[in-house]
């Protein structure tokens, strides 16, 4: 990598919103620095773009390109896009909605102006950086605290140089969230041996949670919808 100083951020929230943290990871020259904290009552986003800000100020650029990596579609978005839009709309979105997290994004408007090199990865798929960014995100989300470290890289442990991951997982994890995304035709579940067809969620969430040995699973068509049946009940 060219850059002189590389920065790894995550942001969590355990229950979305609900109690959360952020994490960022700097490589400056060969010192590294975790940075990190704790919010009670906060959603992913807002700490995906914490973690984001907090590191930008314990960064001292002396005009070296500052390559951050997130996994925040929101963060990067948002910073090299949504933001000057929302600016010229007065704080605004094109529905005339106030800008969510709008204190964090005017935040994070004068540390644009350093020289930042913006890259959106795919997150849990094994990029050494982020896995650990979100480990410290998740530390604190958790239990309001985690160690952070500050030292040399030599004893970190970690080498977050290394940016290459696992392209078959990231792209079942991208299929995944596309399928995620699409309206159902129906939710199917199996307990006790017994398939049924639910119309909505609502149906299905019912018929399974808290109960030992079910499946469950969002069909986007009626093909699909038997093929699923299919597979729970082997005919």
């Amino acid at each position: 990598m060219t850059a002189k100083i590389i920065i790894f951020t995550d942001g969590a929230a355990k229950g979305n919103p609900g109690k959360g943290g952020y994490g960022a990871v700097i490589l400056d020259g060969k010192t590294i620095t975790e940075v990190g904290g704790y919010k009670e009552h906060t959603t992913n986003n807002e700490m995906e773009l914490r973690a984001v800000v907090e590191a930008l100020k314990v960064v001292k650029s002396r005009g070296e390109t500052i390559a951050i990596y997130t996994d925040s579609k929101y963060v990067v978005e948002g910073a090299k896009v949504w933001i000057f839009g929302w600016i010229k709309n007065g704080w605004k979105t094109q529905t005339k909605t106030d800008v969510l997290n709008k204190e964090l994004w005017q935040e994070l408007l004068p540390l644009l102006k350093l020289k930042i090199e913006w890259h959106k990865v795919p997150g849990h798929v094994g990029i050494i950086g982020n896995e650990r960014a979100d480990t410290i995100a998740s530390g604190f989300a958790e239990k309001k605290t985690f160690d952070l470290y500050t030292g040399s890289d030599k004893d970190y442990g970690f080498d977050i140089s290394d940016t290459s991951f696992d392209e078959a997982k990231a792209k079942k994890r991208s299929a995944e969230k596309k399928r995620s995304s699409q309206k159902a035709y129906s939710y199917i579940s199996l307990l006790d041996g017994v398939v049924q067809v639910h119309q909505t969620w609502n149906e299905c969430e019912k018929r399974v949670k808290g109960k030992k040995g079910t499946r469950f699973k969002k069909s986007l068509d009626a093909g699909n919808e038997k093929e699923i049946i299919k597979d729970f009940t082997g005919k």
